[in-house]
């Protein structure tokens, strides 16, 4: 009995030894609450805008010279010039609004232009594309004349392929039957 006492004390140890207490597990504890405030925290304010500087309006010269393509022809500064029935001649009112183009064109030296050649619905195809070839010829050598440069001038019979004017009388023939200035380049 003194070993069965011994081993039972024995085996009553071991456990003991054995056993080891795990510590228990801390948990990490939530933050604490803010202290009470009587003010309400509001974002930060956006930055302010920058403001870019604006440029000045354009001078009434310039207003012109900025312009698009598509507007200049729109509201053209350039004068059609308008001929008598069968007739590349030009009369008192042709040569006038010659000189006219001629100041602006002076005034806008970089600008190159197109003559158009016109002519109303009278006459075949192949006449009217001559007569309309030596009405755009006999505008450019006017300006020619009054010392705008020949390469700043082209020259395009159209016949009676575009009218202005589409109805079928003198007073819409009259209309077609000119020289136009198409500004191409700036």
């Amino acid at each position: 009995m003194k070993h069965t006492l011994a081993l039972l004390l024995l085996v009553l140890m071991t456990s003991v030894a054995c056993h080891k207490t795990q510590p228990p597990v801390t948990r990490p504890m939530p933050p604490p609450p803010p202290p009470p405030s009587d003010t309400v925290s509001l974002p930060p304010a956006p930055p302010a805008p920058v403001r870019e500087p604006v440029p000045p309006e354009p001078l009434a010269a310039d207003a012109v010279a900025s312009r698009s393509l598509d507007d200049l022809n729109r509201d053209s500064p350039l004068q059609s010039v308008f001929f008598d029935y069968d007739s590349n001649e030009l009369n008192d009112a042709g040569r006038a609004a010659l000189n006219a183009n001629a100041a602006v064109l002076k005034k806008y030296p970089a600008w190159t232009v197109t003559i158009e050649g016109h002519c109303d619905e009278r006459g075949t195809p192949e006449y009217n594309l001559a007569l309309g070839e030596r009405r755009a010829v006999a505008a450019r050598a006017y300006l020619l004349s009054l010392g705008i440069d020949t390469g700043r001038l082209r020259t395009v019979s159209y016949g009676s392929e575009f009218p202005f004017d589409p109805g079928h009388q003198e007073t819409a023939w009259s209309r077609n039957r000119r020289a136009h200035f198409v500004i191409t380049a700036k």
